[in-house]
């Protein structure tokens, strides 16, 4: 079943991305951050699986006698559940959102959907939203006849914004994303098209 956001007057839009140890389906959340306007939420874990060698040489995290690191600084770190905790505390401000990703729906709902599971967080987590809403096939319907030839997030900030930025940084990723939206504009019924709920992501890869 997938959601309305004309449901509501005018949803409340949660950009977020997810940094994890590589892309398989056993991989680990090592950074979790999110913005709506001014907002921001920002927090990091400590893996309980490996880095893949690739992932950190992309995002600059390693792990050294079970502390994080990013470009050989130490960061402060929260435990998985705690960070899953605040962003649900964090999602709450803006009444039921709509969350905002790139990629999403191939990829970081099916982690954060594993982790929540895991902790017994999926119920609440839902409770407290309206959808996602995936900006990859958004922005490819919306900029069809544009000529663009890359999809990635970070040519596409490129090309639309004429702005660069640090790239598989969660935190810049979700800041680039919303300012990416805003200057896009999609219309409600576009935005529909693309918006989903966890539960019709796993009904559909159970019939597949």
């Amino acid at each position: 079943m997938e959601v309305n956001p004309e449901s509501t007057d005018s949803p409340a839009m949660v950009f977020f991305d997810l940094e994890t140890t590589g892309l398989g389906p056993s991989c680990d959340i090592v950074q979790l951050a999110a913005v709506s306007g001014h907002h921001t939420f920002n927090l990091f874990m400590v893996p309980r699986c490996r880095m893949e060698p690739g992932a950190s040489r992309i995002t600059g995290f390693r792990v050294r006698r079970h502390r994080l690191f990013r470009h050989r600084r130490p960061v402060l770190t929260n435990s998985l559940k705690e960070a899953l905790v605040c962003f649900i505390t964090f999602l709450r401000m803006f009444g039921r959102p709509l969350l905002v990703g790139h990629n999403i729906r191939r990829f970081d709902c099916l982690v954060l959907a594993r982790v929540l599971d895991e902790f017994d967080l999926k119920a609440t987590f839902q409770d407290g939203i309206l959808g996602f809403l995936d900006s990859l096939p958004l922005t490819r319907q919306l900029l069809k006849d544009s000529g663009v030839q890359s999809f990635k997030q970070e040519n596409l900030v490129k090309t639309v914004l004429g702005v660069s930025y640090a790239a598989h940084d969660a935190l810049s990723d979700v800041q680039a994303l919303q300012m990416l939206y805003r200057a896009l504009k999609p219309a409600a019924n576009q935005i529909q098209r693309h918006t989903f709920s966890l539960d019709s992501l796993f009904s559909k890869k159970t019939k597949d």
